[in-house]
């Protein structure tokens, strides 16, 4: 399967994730509300630092996932299932949260302008990690298909780039743009 099939199959698990997300109700105390206490607490950290700072952090935060469910790809597509779901899972969560305090045009602002970067080189480098995962998996399991593991590294590699290099504008966005937005909607 090519990356590009896998990119259809990461955007439905990650739109899975989304539904499950917002068939949460917003004041649940349910089992991810401590996640999502920590996930508020790192967003207030990250807005009291520098700018500079903000965006580095953002940033390897965002390249280290995207590597980190790469490099674990081949232990049964774990990591990539779970980055993409749980992280659809947020999205959806948080926007029943904010379209319910706030306004679907807060909620809009404080996603799009990044997530205009950020969600392709999410897709791009989940689907590289899963077509490694599963090239991996065949090549332990078959050896006829050891061959094609280095073609597949080499192809999952360059994708796994173009998902890093979408990171830096998105970072960008998120750092400079989002804060603005979102002031201009608060």
């Amino acid at each position: 399967m090519s990356v590009r099939s896998w990119v259809v199959v990461v955007v439905i698990l990650f739109g899975l994730g989304i539904v499950w997300g917002l068939s949460t109700p917003s004041n649940t105390s349910g089992v991810f509300s401590g996640e999502t206490r920590s996930l508020q607490q790192l967003a207030d950290f990250i807005a009291g630092l520098p700018a500079w700072l903000m965006f580095g952090f953002i940033l390897l935060k965002n390249i280290s996932a995207v590597l980190l469910s790469f490099v674990l790809s081949p232990f049964f597509l774990i990591m990539p299932l779970l980055s993409l779901v749980v992280n659809g899972w947020l999205i959806g969560a948080v926007a029943n949260t904010v379209v319910a305090e706030r306004s679907i045009g807060y909620l809009l602002a404080g996603i799009l302008p990044h997530g205009i970067f950020e969600l392709p080189a999410l897709f791009i480098g989940e689907a590289a990690a899963m077509s490694f995962g599963v090239a991996a998996m065949r090549a332990v399991f078959d050896t006829s298909k050891r061959g094609q593991l280095t073609h597949t590294l080499k192809v999952d590699l360059r994708y796994l780039g173009i998902s890093v290099l979408l990171f830096v504008p998105a970072a960008v966005m998120e750092t400079f743009v989002t804060p603005l937005l979102l002031k201009r909607f608060g």
